[in-house]
């Protein structure tokens, strides 16, 4: 299996919206995503990283 590249511990960038939104305005991410995060392996983590990544997260404000 290829190395995976490297990439920060998370893709928050502290402009959460998760409360009343299924996706994170900032990151990207699912609720269920961000609530898993730490316990994600880092292939699933990965996973979500090209797709938020070619969606054009993380945004900063």
């Amino acid at each position: 299996m290829a190395a995976l590249p490297e990439r920060p511990d998370t893709p928050c960038v502290a402009v959460c919206s998760t409360t009343f939104d299924d996706v994170c305005r900032g990151c990207g991410r699912t609720y269920i995503e961000v609530a898993r995060w730490v316990a994600m392996s880092a292939e699933e983590k990965e996973v979500v990283w090209r797709r938020i990544l070619a969606e054009g997260y993380p945004r900063r404000n």
